[in-house]
């Protein structure tokens, strides 16, 4: 009989590549990863891994058994959701995340109100940046995490996750007080040519999202600070360091000596939930959305 919990390993190397990114995802040492995958090959009876440079691979049947271990682990979801949704209660380990303003702006308000309406939900979150999110949500780490994309930049969903728009979050430009064109109604970003930006870290979904859309109107942005929370980012405009894209989720307290103006393209980041469409009918993910939008409907 094969192992659930070692088809769950084989599973986790398969996506991930090598046995420290699956010990990574799995949260377990690269020891209890190589012990896992020896075992499930004697119950195999077949070697599933072959030596490869450094490293291991999937043998040809390691990849056959990888598909079934992939299409059991979703039924598997699947069973658990229909006992859950058969049993109708709110109940179990809810694990979330949440990009960092998002955290702020909306957490606080829908895990409380989860917790006051559904005292056995045990809630687990944690702030991760969107694509770190999807990743978790994909892998099995998280059951649903709170993402964004852009008016001009969406992010790719993997297959097999379900999303729901929560609101639509405008932003704005922040400049210092003193800047030149803090008293106008509205700018272009084609105007901040010749001004250091304040941006995201390197890699991160925004900051692409920042370079993309000031290359496309022809300016080449200049980088003088990178700090991946919003009031981080607003310290530092307001000490004249520079300008930042400031959305309107979690942004407040805006710090004093910091300007707010409207771009004339309105800049707007999409933000929603998403889970595995194989957890769809688990009261306690249909209980999390609900907190979620009642928590951004609020915000409104």
């Amino acid at each position: 009989m094969l192992n659930l919990e070692r088809l769950r390993t084989l599973h986790a190397f398969a996506r991930h590549g090598s046995v420290s990114a699956a010990a990574e995802a799995l949260h377990v040492t690269t020891s209890a990863v190589s012990q896992q995958l020896g075992k499930l090959e004697r119950e195999a009876g077949q070697r599933l891994l072959a030596k490869n440079g450094r490293g291991v691979r999937l043998t040809d049947a390691g990849r056959l058994l990888s598909e079934h271990a992939a299409r059991i682990l979703s039924q598997v979801e699947l069973a658990q959701s229909d006992l859950e949704a058969h049993r109708g209660q709110v109940a179990g380990e809810l694990r979330m995340s949440a990009f960092p303003t998002a955290a702020r702006g909306l957490f606080p308000a829908a895990l409380a109100d989860l917790r006051t309406r559904h005292p056995a939900l045990r809630l687990r979150s944690c702030e991760l940046e969107p694509e770190l999110g999807v990743a978790g949500v994909a892998r099995g780490d998280l059951d649903l995490a709170v993402v964004l994309d852009w008016y001009n930049k969406p992010m790719p969903v993997p297959d097999g996750l379900v999303k729901e728009p929560l609101l639509d979050d405008p932003a704005e430009v922040a400049l210092p007080a003193g800047h030149p064109l803090a008293g106008r109604d509205e700018v272009d970003l084609a105007e901040f040519a010749g001004d250091e930006w304040i941006t995201w870290g390197e890699g991160e979904f925004c900051h692409e999202w920042l370079l993309f859309t000031l290359r496309s109107k022809g300016v080449e942005p200049l980088v003088g600070h990178r700090a991946g929370e919003t009031h981080t980012q607003l310290a530092l405009v307001a000490a004249g360091l520079g300008v930042c894209i400031a959305p309107l989720l979690g942004r407040d307290p805006v710090p004093p000596g910091v300007a707010l103006v409207p771009l004339k393209q309105r800049v707007r980041r999409h933000v929603y939930v998403l889970w595995r469409a194989d957890a769809d009918r688990r009261p306690s993910i249909r209980a999390a959305v609900d907190a979620l939008r009642a928590a951004a409907a609020r915000l409104g």
